[in-house]
Order: structure tokens, then C-alpha cells, then sequence
């Protein structure tokens, strides 16, 4: 990808949107298992974060964003008292997922906000393109 040039502004946009679409699957994914739930003793569902890396670190100019590392959240699971689930141990107990769903709604609004944002730089760029190779045609 070009960092440089007429299209730079439309490459940069073009990789938040992307990172924006991957951060919006992975919220939908942990939103999805909310309510999923495991025997105790077994690996919780765990809600995964996305981490952006910048592609360009040796200019000052930017060169946009990819996907860095994708975590999973730490902490322990909320046990929950359901002796009728087949999932449930000896003594009643299944746990439930690893998710914040408050955090993941906040996390939504936001990727949808960049994404919003990256989507707006892409459209005024392209236009101001069009603009521009138009100019010497009468």
C-alpha cells in the first residue's frame, strides 16, 4: 500500500475501515456468547479484544491501521446455581462466559463510530479525486 501520493488519504481510510469491520465481528462474536455457559473446570467462553497497530512507524506522516494482536479477557467466570442444566457439576454449578456486556456495547459504539468516521474520509477523498481529474475537461 501506498502511503505517499494522491490516494493516500483513501489507503488510510480504506485500513481503519477494515480494522473498524474485524473489531465490529469480534464484538458481535463475544456479544453472541453472553450467555453461553460451561461446566466448571472446563476453558469459559472468553470475550476477545482487538488491538490496532499502526502500519507505518517510521514516518510521521501515517500509513494506517491493521490488526495487532487479538486477546482474550482475563479474570475468572461467575459461577452460576442451575442443578437442572445438563452442563451442571456435582454440586449444581455451571459457569457462565467471560464477557461485560456493558463494555461490549460501549466497544460497539465506538468501532461504529470509526467506522463512520473512516467511511467519511473515504467518501470526501474519492470525491475530491473525481473533482480533480475533472478540472482540465470543459
Amino acid at each position: 500500500m501506498s502511503s505517499h501520493g494522491a490516494f493516500s488519504s483513501i489507503d488510510i481510510s480504506n485500513t481503519g475501515l477494515g480494522f473498524d469491520k474485524y473489531w465490529m465481528d469480534t464484538i458481535a462474536h463475544n456479544i453472541a456468547n453472553v450467555n453461553t455457559q460451561t461446566t466448571p473446570g472446563q476453558e469459559p467462553f472468553r470475550a476477545r479484544m482487538v488491538v490496532a497497530m499502526p502500519l507505518a512507524t517510521d514516518t510521521t506522516e501515517g500509513g494506517g491501521v491493521i490488526v495487532g494482536q487479538v486477546l482474550d479477557s482475563s479474570g475468572d467466570p461467575a459461577m452460576a446455581f442451575d442443578p437442572d442444566n445438563p452442563l451442571a457439576d456435582d454440586q449444581g454449578y455451571v459457569q457462565n462466559a467471560v464477557v461485560d456486556l456493558a463494555s461490549e456495547m460501549g466497544d460497539l459504539i465506538l468501532a461504529s463510530r470509526s467506522y463512520q468516521a473512516n467511511m467519511t474520509v473515504f467518501k470526501e477523498a474519492r470525491e475530491a479525486l473525481q473533482t480533480t481529474t475533472t478540472l482540465g475537461r470543459g
